[in-house]
């Protein structure tokens, strides 16, 4: 828990280390999916996700926002060049829902050599046990840790005798608060309401289809497993341990297969062992679709708000979360994907229910209390803290202006040929940008 009264740690606050990472199709000039091999090779930044036509940017560790916005920026020019020189030309598909789909073979399995077979190995695993329709979503995961000097200070007013007890135990508070309160970023970042025809009936392509979801990959539709993940945080091989017997029952696979939208993770090899013995070193929020709005796909006043909910949830008590607790948190998450935000709700662990617009309110209140308690207001409009809640609490207080709101008016009478126009226009201008 970080006490923002004391100096050291209100100073240090901001302080702390992004790494984003995107997923976006690509496809040919008539928004069919590209067939063509990883235009990439050796470029570590830039790798596949699931499909052999699904381009990933992974930045590096940035110091700021800004940072990792740019380098996100960056990347994205590089391969909008590259895509523009290919013959045929090529674009990458700005939305988090894939353009219409003829069958599953329009979705290749990323080709891998044998030194790396292992990866194809747990593709195919995937693309049986969920359908290759389902891994076609692209969108963005967000992975923050808070700088070792602020983690220091924490530790030294925390009264504890061991850093990383400290360390483990503040990372285990914060999976289990953003479990609770991590759905306010799927509501705010929400931006894939409608979809092709073609994803739900084969055959149907071209035609504009609408569920009533605001962001269908992060709503019962999309990346969920079969069954509620049940955590225990109360210490880091428990958590663990948590997760390991959903692999050792069968539920899972792999522990990567587990689709929950907060996670921990280690440095380097991402895998239990590795968290288990070297600790956690950073969390990753896994919520964030695609902004079509925008030419790197991420705008950075909700990385802006996702630190703030970050530092905010580090700061405030654990929420202690029981199973049926933890049965409810998900279904917060799901609730919040849907368009109409006044027709679901969410509930708060005091067992109050309110609907999704006013639960956000409730919450970035919250937090504005919080920040004007706690922060000098130097240090607030150095960061534009105000700024950014204002922003994040107007898509509550008038829903039209959520960004799945702005593309469903925009999109609901051709989805694919808006999106498709939108590629084309966005590659155009990053181009220029370059020359």
């Amino acid at each position: 828990m970080f006490d923002l009264k004391n100096k050291t740690i209100s100073r240090q606050i901001f302080d702390g280390y992004t790494g984003l990472e995107k997923e976006s199709l690509r496809v040919m000039e008539d928004g069919r999916f590209s067939r063509t091999r990883h235009p990439f090779p050796g470029e570590k930044h830039i790798v596949r996700d699931f499909s052999e036509n699904q381009v990933e940017i992974n930045t590096g560790v940035c110091d700021s926002p800004e940072a990792a916005v740019q380098e996100l920026s960056e990347y994205t020019v590089k391969i909008q060049n590259t895509l523009s020189r290919m013959n045929p030309r090529e674009y990458l598909w700005p939305n988090s829902n894939p353009p219409y789909i003829e069958n599953e073979q329009d979705i290749p399995i990323a080709i891998y050599d044998k030194e790396e077979m292992d990866k194809r190995i747990y593709r195919e695993y995937l693309a049986v046990r969920y359908g290759r329709y389902k891994m076609a979503f692209s969108g963005i995961h967000v992975n923050y840790s808070f700088s070792e000097d602020l983690l220091e200070a924490g530790f030294k007013a925390s009264g504890l005798m061991d850093f990383g007890d400290y360390k483990e135990r503040l990372y285990l508070k914060l999976a289990e608060n953003m479990a609770f309160y991590g759905w306010i970023v799927t509501a705010v970042t929400a931006a894939s309401a409608d979809m092709d025809g073609s994803f739900f009936q084969e055959g149907k392509k071209g035609k504009t289809t609408f569920f009533g979801m605001g962001s269908v990959r992060c709503s019962e539709l999309g990346y969920w497993n079969h069954f509620v993940p049940i955590f225990d945080y109360t210490s880091l091989s428990s958590y663990v341990k948590s997760i390991r017997k959903y692999v050792d029952s069968g539920f899972i696979s792999f522990p990567s297969e587990l689709y929950y939208p907060i996670r921990l993770k280690p440095r380097g090899l991402n895998n239990l062992e590795s968290l288990e013995t070297g600790g956690v070193d950073h969390i990753e929020l896994r919520n964030i679709d695609l902004n079509p709005l925008t030419c790197s796909g991420l705008d950075l006043r909700d990385l802006k708000f996702i630190r703030l909910l970050l530092i905010w949830a580090a700061s405030i008590p654990r929420i202690a979360l029981s199973e049926a607790d933890q049965v409810q948190v998900a279904q917060n998450f799901k609730n919040a994907a849907r368009y109409d935000l006044h027709t679901v709700n969410i509930l708060f662990p005091d067992g109050e229910y309110m609907t999704v617009l006013d639960a956000g309110r409730k919450v970035i209140g919250q937090m504005r209390d919080f920040f004007l308690a706690n922060l000098d207001e130097e240090n607030r409009r150095t960061h534009g803290v105000m700024e950014i809640l204002d922003f994040e609490e107007d898509k509550f207080i008038h829903p039209k202006n959520r960004y799945t709101a702005k593309l469903h008016r925009a999109f609901s009478e051709d989805y694919f040929v808006k999106n498709l126009e939108i590629a084309r226009q966005v590659q155009e201008k990053q181009i220029r940008r370059m020359s």
